[in-house]
């Protein structure tokens, strides 16, 4: 069904735009009249009257692709909305109008339909898994059932919120180390290929026996400047096979594995997939979701298939009347102060407000050693640009000393 953006005036003469589902423009004035909104102004989405004003809108779609830090807003919104007493319908309506981002607006324009056609929010939710996963739809369906929607949508809002912070300090720890390789390895590039040839056209000249960091660096500029492509290829070559065979199943299990093993990024990799676990699970228990369903959705959340087998074998485990902790022990990757928060919860039947608290630690101790790891990147960093420049400096003056000693 073709989808209309549309911009006119309420009942109150205040100005709205949004989006509606028909069959044709007239069906959509048609709708719009009969929800209390006058269209002056009714574009069909899929059309555009030019071919410049297509571009500027595939661009547009292709940059504004809809964030976790969108879906967290509008999710707040939603759950402040619906607990003003507002009707859903008329919530998302308002919604609509709210949000900035054309792609997430265009979905909740459907969303809105399904709902207005008798479908649950959380059934009008599951045909965009990309925006709205099954732990997002999973707990709408129990707020819903529960009569808790406001609440539950407030705990997406903090989840999500808190989801996005932790991928942000991740980011904004490795973004200098990854800029400064990148200006660094540009700048040595620049010196070898068309700096040290320069140079080094006095050495060959002289007929004289360069020592051997000088025959090496020549070795390094001279492949550098005629085979940089090759160089190039390979890289790119290796990083598209590499990517690949992540994409199969044996080729994501050793990266999984190497993530969780490899020194020190490792141990991080680790305290970022306990912590999503642990607040993941703790969420959707509190929401009044089955434990069975939770550990299914916490197992695609991990995002790391080694701890998603160890939670599937728990999950059969409990299936047959085991408690938690002990599969959980079996797989050897959940630290046993986790496993020992876990059976302390199931005994003291407050196993959410324990895992709230193993997800509150590890994200202490995950902000801890992100400190750390900057802290340390940036003087390994220093060091071996110091080592490689003082390489190129000696491999330099090495020769022009020699030349120096024999005309004295």
């Amino acid at each position: 069904m073709p989808v209309f953006a549309y911009r006119g005036l309420d009942t109150a003469g205040k100005t709205i735009r949004g989006m509606v589902d028909a069959d044709s423009p007239r069906s959509a004035r048609m709708k719009l009249r009969g929800s209390g909104i006058y269209p002056t102004d009714l574009e069909e989405e899929t059309r555009s009257e030019t071919s410049q004003i297509q571009t500027t809108r595939s661009l547009r779609t292709l940059f504004q692709r809809v964030r976790l830090q969108d879906t967290a807003v509008m999710t707040r919104q939603l759950a402040t909305l619906v607990g003003a007493g507002i009707p859903l319908v008329p919530a998302l309506n308002a919604l609509i109008t709210q949000v900035d981002n054309d792609n997430l607006r265009k979905v909740i324009t459907h969303v809105r339909e399904r709902v207005n056609e008798g479908s649950t929010l959380s059934d009008a939710m599951k045909p965009y898994p990309r925006i709205f996963s099954d732990l997002y739809t999973n707990m709408v369906s129990a707020g819903e059932a529960s009569g808790a929607l406001e609440v539950v949508l407030l705990r997406l809002a903090d989840f999500i919120e808190n989801q996005v912070n932790l991928r942000n300090k991740i980011r904004a720890t490795l973004a200098y180390p990854i800029f400064m390789f990148f200006i660094g390895s540009g700048i040595l590039f620049f010196l070898l290929t068309f700096v040290i040839p320069s140079v080094t056209e006095l050495f060959r000249d002289s007929h004289r026996v360069l020592p051997a960091p000088t025959i090496l660096l020549l070795s390094i500029s001279g492949f550098l400047k005629n085979y940089w492509w090759l160089l190039a290829a390979v890289i790119i070559g290796a990083a598209m096979g590499w990517r690949r065979y992540i994409g199969t199943t044996t080729g994501r299990m050793f990266y999984d594995r190497l993530k969780l093993r490899i020194p020190v990024l490792g141990a991080l990799s680790t305290k970022i997939a306990i912590s999503r676990f642990a607040r993941t699970l703790a969420t959707l228990l509190h929401s009044g979701i089955p434990l069975l369903s939770c550990l299914e959705i916490v197992r695609t959340v991990v995002n790391n298939v080694v701890i998603a087998d160890v939670i599937e074998g728990a999950q059969e485990n409990i299936r047959e009347g085991q408690d938690i902790h002990t599969p959980l022990a079996r797989g050897g990757v959940f630290p046993p102060m986790v496993l020992q928060m876990i059976a302390i919860g199931e005994r003291s039947g407050e196993l959410e407000h324990m895992l709230f608290k193993v997800a509150e630690a590890y994200d202490n101790e995950v902000d801890t050693s992100i400190g750390s790891l900057t802290s340390m990147l940036e003087p390994v960093m220093i060091l071996v640009m110091g080592v490689v420049v003082g390489f190129i400096v000696l491999a330099i003056l090495m020769p022009i000393f020699e030349m120096t000693q024999g005309i004295m």
